[in-house]
């Protein structure tokens, strides 16, 4: 599995888009951060201090969501479109292994590049804005805090990654992937609000996406607790995972 997964690695940093994933999620950031500096200097809303900022990286889910999306939609498309399935396939490995190292490569990817971005963000937080009066970083409530809102943050990339994994496997595009993820993405939290007087809502998965609305206080659907909300997503994800896998698992390469 390992080897499998490293063939997955290798293979994707082999090509130029991801170098240019990786650039456009620094820019993006540093254009971020520089905006939030420019409005903080206009004090609108008042001034932001460095503490304040590093606590709420959420932000950055936003661009690794995009970046991750991407890759998770053509890592089994592009197999198809290329021609390079059946060479992949008479390896003698099994298939649901291959599928396995796909799907942890797609994972990996987006950790590492919401590391890559949080370093970024916080290098940032550190040189454009000022201590707050009573604030200090030696705080660990700062770190925790930081740390605990990046991670709910990266549920929202796991989810959407994963169903983009789905689509792209079962029906082999990418683009049609990407589109539906991304429509779900910026529409889903519209459509759990239009529907947030009916039970319905709550089963939802693009209702549970984001994570970080336990700690915001911005509640798409009222009386949701964060442990159901996993629960719903669980359930979702196992459903993605076992269609793509059955589908991959069943496909004649041939037809």
């Amino acid at each position: 599995m390992l080897k499998l997964m490293q063939n997955e690695w290798m293979k994707l940093w082999h090509k130029k888009g991801t170098w240019i994933m990786v650039g456009i999620l620094v820019v993006l950031t540093v254009g971020m951060m520089g905006l939030m500096k420019w409005i903080s200097l206009q004090n609108m809303g008042g001034e932001m201090t460095r503490e304040g900022m590093i606590q709420d990286p959420s932000s950055l889910g936003g661009t690794v969501l995009l970046l991750t999306v991407i890759v998770a939609a053509g890592i089994v498309a592009s197999e198809f479109s290329q021609g390079t399935i059946k060479m992949l396939l008479t390896r003698p490995v099994k298939r649901w292994k291959i599928l396995v190292s796909k799907f942890l490569t797609v994972n990996l990817f987006g950790i590492f590049l919401m590391l890559i971005g949080y370093v970024v963000y916080i290098l940032l937080a550190m040189l454009l804005f000022k201590s707050g009066a009573g604030e200090s970083l030696s705080d660990w409530s700062v770190w925790s805090k930081s740390l605990y809102m990046l991670l709910l943050s990266f549920g929202n990339v796991f989810i959407t990654s994963t169903f983009a994994f789905a689509i792209g496997s079962v029906f082999r595009s990418s683009s049609l992937a990407i589109g539906l993820s991304l429509f779900i993405y910026f529409t889903g939290s519209t459509i759990s609000a239009l529907l947030s007087k009916y039970e319905i809502a709550k089963y939802l998965f693009f209702t549970h996406m984001d994570l970080t609305q336990f700690e915001t206080g911005m509640m798409l659907v009222p009386d949701l607790t964060l442990p159901f909300s996993l629960a719903v997503l669980a359930v979702y994800i196992v459903v993605f995972l076992l269609i793509s896998f059955s589908t991959f698992i069943k496909r004649d390469v041939t037809a």
